[in-house]
């Protein structure tokens, strides 16, 4: 009985958390179709109503499965409660979307498609909404699998696959789409090397120190420093570009500047919360929870002020196609359009959010405030750095790539040390010094059982990350484009098959 009531109450909370999105669907339905009252000169047409619901539909599955990214580091090192978290998020991204998204969005995302091979408006607006859909349904999919996938790619993959339903293989731009294909492999791999660096600079420098909190009190504030600097760069570059254009230099005479206050004010801080402290890693990881929560907020509001086009773009392009009969690559987006983006994806959040956000700070590896501090850094960094260097990156692929590699930095130096113990175990045993001797009757058992226990250790070493996720996760991503692309083309052509048009 015990378990029949159990698997009724998540059954229950399955269904409310369904109910309460298709609500929020309704609401867009009705509050879309209010639109053409208002004066604004737009007849909003049932098609443009089923765009703008799908739009929602979109915007929710953007919160359930890409903002885990920004906040579940934070989550699994127990810096912030998984409510706690949830809310922040929302809010931020929420600000993110509505202050800093801009009014002008890219119809076209990343220049996937040349619209004027579209042969009219109609086909555009068609084409679009296949698009649309067909990158939320991927979305959806990924959540349910645990897959924290790109929302970037998922949507490009879409434009890609009903521009070529809708005007041939010649409309795509396939030098961009090979600069993407490309970030498949440089988003991970930089987020996770650079994550790997700054722990590793951390265990080094301070927690395998005799004295940790002298040690803390040497690098902490350098590295928080650090991150202050780089999320100042991220935020300028990133976060505010719609509102104000900063040129390379304001970027980094303004990181530079914030590194420096904030290395001041940081060693204050870390030397009066020091006096009282244990010698022990968990003081030294309490010194980092602050920045972290900071961290994940800023990361949710650069990620709404940039994202939230995902949603909107395609929706936005629908619009202003519907309004004036032409086809748009530069599309203003109305306030109402913007409202639908910025909600859903925090509606999305708080509903559908909690299972990709165990995934990411929980499942992947085990994280502590020291090692999330170090994934949340090398978000900043690696974006700042693509960003210079003109490499498209996914910011999903990075946070998640840092989280693979803090998780692999950790086996490979308990491998290490495993190893080290064992030789050393053997050195002592055939020098047959009295030290060597006590250290041979300790290593006795394990000396005689070597190749048993090497097969243990490995396998407790590889549980440091979990293979299962990491093949699902890299399986989700390559096949994130030609998927949602495959997907667009069919809802493409059976919108025209019926009759589906504006």
């Amino acid at each position: 009985m015990t378990k029949v009531e159990t698997a009724a109450l998540v059954q229950g909370q399955v269904f409310a958390r369904i109910g309460l999105s298709v609500l929020f669907l309704v609401a867009v339905w009705i509050f879309t179709s209010t639109q053409g009252l208002t004066g604004q000169g737009l007849v909003v047409s049932p098609f443009v109503v089923a765009a703008a619901v799908i739009g929602g539909y979109m915007a929710m599955n953007i919160g359930a499965n890409d903002v885990a990214n920004n906040v579940g580091p934070a989550v699994g090192s127990k810096a912030l409660t998984l409510t706690g978290a949830i809310i922040i998020a929302a809010i931020f991204e929420a600000g993110g979307a509505l202050i800093a998204g801009g009014d002008v969005v890219s119809t076209i995302k990343s220049g996937i498609i040349d619209p004027s091979l579209m042969p009219d408006a109609a086909t555009f607006m068609t084409s679009m909404m296949a698009a649309l859909l067909a990158a939320a349904l991927w979305l959806n999919l990924a959540t349910y699998l645990g897959a924290p996938v790109s929302t970037t790619h998922a949507i490009v993959g879409g434009v890609m696959g009903a521009g070529i339903a809708a005007t041939g293989f010649g409309a795509v731009n396939w030098p961009t789409m090979s600069k993407i294909a490309a970030s498949w492999v440089i988003s991970p791999l930089m987020g996770g090397i650079i994550a790997a660096a700054f722990l590793y600079f951390l265990k080094v420098n301070v927690l395998h120190k005799v004295d940790k909190i002298k040690a803390a009190e040497k690098w902490v504030p350098l590295v928080v420093a650090v991150m202050a600097g780089a999320f100042t760069m991220y935020i300028m570059n990133k976060g505010i570009k719609h509102l104000y254009k900063s040129s390379w230099t304001e970027i980094v005479i303004a990181g530079v500047v914030v590194y420096a206050l904030a290395w001041f004010a940081s060693r204050a801080r870390v030397r009066v919360r020091s006096k009282n402290m244990e010698n022990r890693r968990k003081s030294v990881n309490a010194l980092f929870v602050m920045p972290l929560i900071i961290s994940a907020a800023l990361l949710s509001f650069a990620h709404g002020a940039n994202d939230v086009a995902n949603a909107v773009g395609p929706l936005a392009a629908i619009v202003s196609a519907a309004d004036s009969g032409q086809i748009v690559t530069k599309a203003g987006i109305p306030l109402w359009v913007m409202l639908v983006g910025a909600v859903g994806i925090s509606i999305g959040l708080m509903l559908f959010g909690p299972r990709l956000i165990k995934t990411v700070g929980q499942e992947i590896t085990k994280l502590n405030p020291v090692r999330a501090f170090c994934v949340a850094l090398s978000a900043a960094i690696t974006v700042i750095i693509a960003s210079a260097l003109g490499l498209p990156v996914s910011s999903t692929h990075i946070a998640v790539g840092g989280v693979f590699g803090v998780g692999f930095l950790r086996e490979y130096l308990a491998h290490r040390e495993t190893k080290r113990n064992r030789l050393s175990a053997i050195a002592a045993m055939a020098v047959g010094t009295t030290e060597g001797l006590h250290a041979v009757e300790n290593a006795t058992p394990e000396l005689q059982h070597m190749p048993k226990i090497h097969s243990e250790q490995k396998a407790r070493n590889r549980m440091l990350v979990r293979r299962q996720h990491a093949w699902t996760i890299a399986a989700a991503w390559i096949i994130t484009v030609p998927l949602a692309a495959a997907l667009a083309a069919g809802l493409y052509f059976i919108m025209m098959a019926l009759g589906v048009k504006p």
